[in-house]
């Protein structure tokens, strides 16, 4: 029992109050005082200790349950004072104080929420509108220019619908995996070939939904040794290698290049990921920040200072999740030059010791 818990000072009451009454009693057997004075003292005194006792411990009570009514009301600003008494209501203070801050951080994440996505999708419908306005009162021809602008805009529509089912995927949990042997080169080079096409369909358009428009800077892969063959799951692994490319890319400089390496890992069908990139890069102290949701300000999604995208600031969360449910690794490494994304992933399962 901790010695200023709550018990302690219950205890501490009782005997105090046997040693008042005792003591009263001894100074009337010495003095001769009638037995229903020394009663009535030790009555008074002992409800005097009590009530100080009392207070002390519903006060904090009283404040706890003003505070949780605010919360319950949606004011998560207000905060229970007395957290750093040293029991048990001390620690209920620390975890109100703690409820209370979560809340307002995933208030503040679903207002982002809100703005990002609305802010995401007016653009691609203001587009996809202007066009078809366009051929309906026929200052343009439906032509198959026209109809590749206006499917350009849906497409946008459909990468922010993806993230935001990638998203809903993240908050319910773990969905299942469907994990398979595959060889890394010819499926990294997919993925590589799959990020310049939709770099050069998407050329000259604004970025929506997290997807670059950069078409100065050379994709480079590298795997050793050619054969390499990996255990995971393909269309999460390429969620995974997609958006890192995406925010590499994004911070890049001009004719820069982003480099993505895939080594074998240390346990059976384990791999190494890589993805550098020649840009700005990230101080260290900003590293536990990158793998955060709606990470959009001086150190964004993609960990490079000072250069916002207008995107949801959800993909690299996404890939964090994608990588985790793997029972995976992702961090941000050491690097001389720009920034270098680390994934390492476990392979098969049972294999690892």
């Amino acid at each position: 029992m901790r010695p200023f818990s709550v018990k302690a000072k219950l205890g501490t009451l009782v005997v105090v109050s046997v040693f008042i009454t005792t003591g009263l009693l001894m100074v009337a057997m010495y003095t001769a005082t009638e037995l229903r004075f020394i009663t009535v003292f030790s009555i008074i005194a002992t409800l005097l200790i009590t009530q100080f006792v009392a207070h002390s411990l519903t006060a904090p009570l009283d404040e706890m349950n003003t505070v949780a009514r605010f919360i319950s009301n949606g004011d998560y600003s207000r905060r229970v004072r007395g957290a750093g008494r040293r029991d048990e209501i001390g620690d209920l203070a620390v975890t109100i104080n703690r409820m209370a801050d979560e809340l307002a951080a995933q208030d503040q994440q679903r207002k982002e929420l809100v703005a990002n996505v609305s802010h995401e999708l007016r653009t691609p419908i203001a587009g996809l509108r202007a066009v078809l306005e366009n051929v309906v009162d026929g200052v343009m021809a439906a032509d198959p220019e026209t109809m590749r602008t206006a499917l350009k805009q849906t497409e946008r529509l459909g990468r922010l619908v993806d993230t935001l089912l990638d998203l809903s995927r993240l908050d319910n949990g773990v969905v299942p995996l469907k994990t398979r042997r595959f060889e890394v080169w010819p499926y990294l080079s997919g993925v590589l070939k799959e990020a310049n096409m939709a770099v050069s369909q998407r050329a000259g358009l604004a970025s929506g939904s997290g997807t670059h428009t950069r078409t100065d800077v050379h994709l480079h892969l590298d795997v050793s040794p050619p054969e390499l063959t990996a255990h995971a799951d393909p269309e999460r692994i390429h969620q995974v290698v997609a958006n890192l490319i995406d925010n590499a890319v994004k911070h890049s400089p001009q004719h820069g290049r982003v480099t993505v390496s895939a080594r074998r890992g240390p346990y059976p069908e384990s791999l190494d990921l890589e993805v550098l990139d020649e840009g700005p890069g990230i101080p260290q102290s900003e590293w536990h920040k990158v793998f955060e949701r709606f990470n959009r300000g001086d150190a964004d999604a993609g960990g490079h200072k000072g250069k916002g995208d207008g995107g949801t600031g959800l993909g690299l969360a996404i890939a964090r999740w994608a990588v985790e449910l793997h029972g995976g690794q992702i961090r941000v490494a050491e690097s001389t030059r720009g920034c270098r994304i680390k994934v390492t992933l476990p392979g098969e399962p049972g294999t690892q010791s």
